[in-house]
């Protein structure tokens, strides 16, 4: 058997994992590699591996970084099985077409004002791609035996996000775990992830391999914010991502109103992506926090605004009310609309509820530029910016040294360390290195072991 590391590896996009034995090759997750232009670039170059005889694709959840390369895949030709937890099959039929649409907006930008050094740029592929490669997918549930050819698999719940799972795969005697995105032991929406069983190898993610999460209670967080904003008359603004970070704020937001924590204002979810993930949320609320009617009263008090008149028609609201809008960086979507009537406003706030990454609007936002570029055009910034700290869906290194911990692993089990950045990988590798009896090593990219 031979496992060869095809992406993910220091750096935490383009999770690809060939498992192959004599009979069965097999793909464990498939994603997009984003970010910086240098790794974006693989995205375009051939897989080393002919497409037509991997057997099937086993994906751990839906974003994108583990995700999104299925249609380019679908693409070249292949048509095998796309395994994935049922919760994760449907949000990947929100996240793969929209992918598309992004890209062929991008090439048909960059044709008409002649930004790329190609005379026709193409998208990597476009929607009509994504939704075909929909057809693909094969849903099952948590422990659930799948077969393909002579390995078995097993998904579990990973936390994370819905449907994250991590995968067990077995050949023979010969156990190996990939650990997908790990999500957190006290999520507020997500349960916390299954301990592992016992595995010869375990490829583990180490997306936060140097750092603790802040200890700041969230709830306090959000409700001084919203109570800071509503005192000065203003509007909040929450740039969030459609999938896991909408659902939260809106289950927090409710949830203080209830509680008398934070006055009633109006909510809006701008984001017709985000309003079909509620829904997707809602129908598979056993396999988070939330109950039916938690859910049930997001939807009551949230109004979804799905058309652009309606998202329009927030600019003539001018008590305080709150809008959770994409992207969650404001590198793109309705939230930049949004900027444009409120961010000169220093009544208003600016409330980032994620990771910002390097050269974003988010990044620069917080550390307090005085202006931003938007649609061509410098708005100035006097709104309030603030972060909220603590709603990441990756465990940190002693979140993942404990869950580690707690599984029955053996002592002698082999870990690869994977889907982090370089500090991360090598902080984490010391770590466990210093405090566990594991042979701990780092993953490269295209290297490839040779297992029993």
């Amino acid at each position: 058997m031979r496992l060869t590391f095809l992406g993910g590896t220091e750096t935490v996009t383009g999770s690809k994992y060939l498992l192959e034995t004599e009979s069965t090759r097999v793909l464990v997750d498939c994603g997009l590699y984003q970010g910086y232009k240098w790794l974006r670039r693989r995205n375009w170059q051939p897989l080393p591996l002919a497409i037509d005889t991997v057997d099937a694709v086993i994906l751990t959840h839906a974003h994108l970084d583990h995700s999104g390369f299925l249609p380019v895949l679908y693409k070249h030709g292949f048509r095998g099985k796309v395994i994935t937890h049922a919760a994760t099959a449907s949000l990947c039929g929100l996240l793969w077409p929209d992918s598309g649409r992004i890209q062929e907006e991008d090439a048909k930008f960059y044709h008409k004002h002649k930004l790329s050094r190609h005379a026709n740029p193409e998208a990597l592929y476009d929607e009509a791609t994504a939704r075909a490669a929909l057809n693909l997918l094969q849903p099952v549930e948590f422990h659930q035996l799948v077969q393909v050819g002579d390995l078995q698999f097993t998904l579990q719940p990973a936390g994370h996000v819905l449907g994250a799972a991590s995968v067990i795969a077995q050949h023979n005697d010969y156990r190996i775990g990939f650990s997908g995105d790990v999500g957190r032991p006290d999520d507020i929406l997500m349960h916390a992830p299954e301990l592992l069983p016992a595995v010869d190898l375990l490829l583990l993610e180490a997306t936060y391999g140097d750092r603790r999460h802040a200890p700041e209670d969230a709830w306090q967080q959000l409700a001084a914010v919203v109570n800071e904003t509503a005192h000065d008359g203003g509007v909040l603004l929450i740039p969030s991502f459609a999938v896991g970070r909408a659902q939260l704020l809106q289950h927090m937001l409710v949830t203080l109103m209830a509680e008398g924590k934070i006055p009633r204002l109006p909510i809006y979810l701008d984001s017709p992506m985000a309003i079909s993930a509620s829904a997707i949320y809602q129908r598979f609320h056993r396999y988070h926090r939330l109950t039916h009617q938690q859910c049930d009263a997001a939807f009551e008090q949230v109004i979804y605004t799905r058309s652009i008149d309606e998202s329009k028609a927030l600019a003539s609201e001018r008590a305080p009310h709150i809008i959770i809008a994409g992207s969650g960086m404001a590198t793109g979507g309705r939230i930049l609309h949004h900027f444009k009537h409120w961010l000169s406003d220093h009544r208003c706030t600016v409330l980032f509820s994620g990771h910002q990454a390097g050269g974003t609007r988010g990044a620069k936002m917080l550390q307090g530029v005085e202006s931003i570029k938007v649609h061509g055009e410098w708005l100035a910034v006097k709104a309030k910016i603030r972060q909220l700290d603590g709603l990441s869906g990756h465990a940190d290194y002693l979140e993942l040294a404990t869950w580690l911990a707690a599984s029955t692993l053996s002592p002698r089990t082999r870990i690869y360390l994977v889907h982090g950045e370089p500090d991360a990988l090598e902080s984490m590798s010391d770590y466990l290195k210093q405090t566990t009896d594991f042979d701990v090593n780092i993953g490269d990219y295209r290297g490839i072991l040779q297992l029993p």
